[in-house]
């Protein structure tokens, strides 16, 4: 072979190597549940008209149309903890990156050393002492590594892989605490609404009481209906305190999550008794867009491309390093630097390949089991997300239908006990049917309340479910 063929041979040879990248090339695998036909099927088929499939809101929170709970939202997404770790984690990750990008390439460094010194003479192949001198060594360096087999871009690909998964992560933490936000305000606002239910209730049994007294001093009644009259209003005042403890809680978890104290809270949280809720049915999609919208999918994803770079990162260390370096300098005695007889310098190539590998080929299975698992965890997370949503909305639809059930019920023992306690002022119906009638009305108006409270958080979990909030 003549020298030109030889010539265009190598570089032919180098070019393919180049060319060369250790490892899997990722996608998603095309068994992957992501993929699966049934995955991203219709979230309303089995769910009536209480759901849409139109898009599902970024600012979900903002169908509440209410102005108190915006500003406790971006209080949150200002000052929350978690967000702010979450933050500080995407930093970081972020300079990971930049790390892994700054390998390899052009590298260089500088040297010097001025000291007297005592030479040894056979080192020469002298045998006698050399004398005392000072002596000089000043240098510079400078490389280039050649990312022949792709060692280094498998790196950087693992390294932005990891980036945008701590990125889903923060979305996944900034939707968490936007659904904590809402559901610790229903939570207070609940309370404030059952609570008044319960202080309605205890004022009309101790209207009740006061006239049964009246009655018995008239001779229209005993002394057992007025016991029977004091022990429902100590029951009624009983369910007070719970409620009021519900509505501390849920401010002290409001004001944990807007990163502030108790006392810093707007004086009006407080006070809310009216249970906010979303009157209209609810967006939700498709399933396509539930699996392309959820954070915690898109983290478990990327964790998976990750895992596959690494195979590359672990099979690229068993083979050599390649780099081309220069150096020059002048070394010799002090006094003579700068003569050409103390001038320096080489060019060439340089390899580096460390023999025996040392288990490296099992760490190569390692990072390829460690893809497995990363794929059964993506797989886990996709069937996690289609069960949590389907059983939101199940939840949310049965909740809704009873709490519409109460209301009628509502409505019919109001009526009941409003003509029981007019018979029973006219005399035409004992105190005991009397009373009943009001227990059994201020029973299900507690119901009522506390029904339209668990649809107020099922609505809040559907939208956590569906992933939305994280745009």
């Amino acid at each position: 072979m003549n020298a030109p063929s030889y010539r265009t041979a190598l570089a032919s040879l180098m070019l393919g190597l180049a060319a060369c990248t250790v490892g899997p090339n990722y996608e998603v695998p095309k068994d992957a549940m992501v993929n699966a036909p049934g995955a991203a099927g219709s979230l309303t088929d089995a769910h009536g008209a209480e759901v849409t499939e139109d898009a599902v809101p970024s600012n979900w929170w903002r169908l509440y149309n209410d102005p108190l709970l915006d500003s406790l939202i971006q209080d949150a997404l200002r000052s929350n903890t978690d967000l702010r770790v979450a933050a500080a984690n995407l930093q970081r990750a972020g300079f990971v990156t930049q790390e892994a990008a700054a390998q390899g390439g052009f590298s260089g460094g500088t040297s010097g050393a001025l000291l007297r010194a005592q030479e040894s003479a056979q080192a020469f192949l002298l045998t006698e002492k050399v004398p005392v001198l000072n002596e000089g060594d000043f240098g510079i360096s400078v490389s280039y590594q050649i990312d022949l087999f792709g060692t280094i871009r498998r790196g950087v690909e693992a390294a932005d892989a990891n980036q945008q998964a701590v990125k889903a992560a923060a979305d996944v933490a900034r939707i968490t605490v936007v659904a904590d936000v809402v559901r610790s305000y229903v939570e207070n606002c609940a309370a404030g609404d059952e609570l008044a239910v319960a202080q309605h209730s205890l004022d009309l049994q101790s209207q009740s009481l006061t006239l049964t007294r009246r009655l018995r001093e008239a001779g229209r009644a005993n002394g057992p209906e007025v016991t029977r009259s004091q022990t429902q209003v100590a029951t009624l005042a009983a369910d007070i305190p719970r409620f009021q403890a519900r509505k501390r809680l849920a401010l002290y978890r409001l004001a944990m999550l807007t990163g502030r104290t108790p006392n810093d809270l707007p004086p009006a949280i407080g006070t809310c008794n009216k249970t906010p809720r979303i009157e209209q049915a609810i967006p939700v999609g498709d399933g396509a867009t539930l699996l392309k919208r959820r954070p915690d999918i898109r983290e478990s994803e990327r964790k998976l491309a990750m895992a596959t770079a690494r195979i590359g990162v672990a099979t690229g260390a068993l083979y050599p390093t390649i780099s081309i370096g220069a150096s020059a300098g002048v070394t010799g005695i002090a006094e003579d630097l700068g003569e050409p007889s103390t001038a320096r310098w080489n060019v060439g190539p340089m390899i580096s390949w460390v023999f025996p590998t040392n288990g490296q080929r099992e760490r190569v299975h390692e990072a390829e089991a460690s893809s497995s698992a990363a794929l059964a965890q993506f797989d886990g997370v996709v069937l996690n997300a289609l069960r949590e949503t389907e059983s939101s909305l199940a939840n949310y639809q049965a909740d809704l239908a009873r709490a519409d059930a109460l209301k009628a019920a509502q409505a019919s023992a109001r009526r009941s006990a409003n003509e029981m306690h007019r018979f029973y002022l006219a005399g035409r119906e004992s105190s005991l049917a009397d009373l009943d009638a009001m227990r059994t009305l201020s029973t299900v108006d507690s119901q009522v309340a506390a029904a339209d409270a668990q649809v107020a958080i099922d609505q809040v979990n559907l939208f956590l479910a569906l992933g939305g909030g994280w745009e």
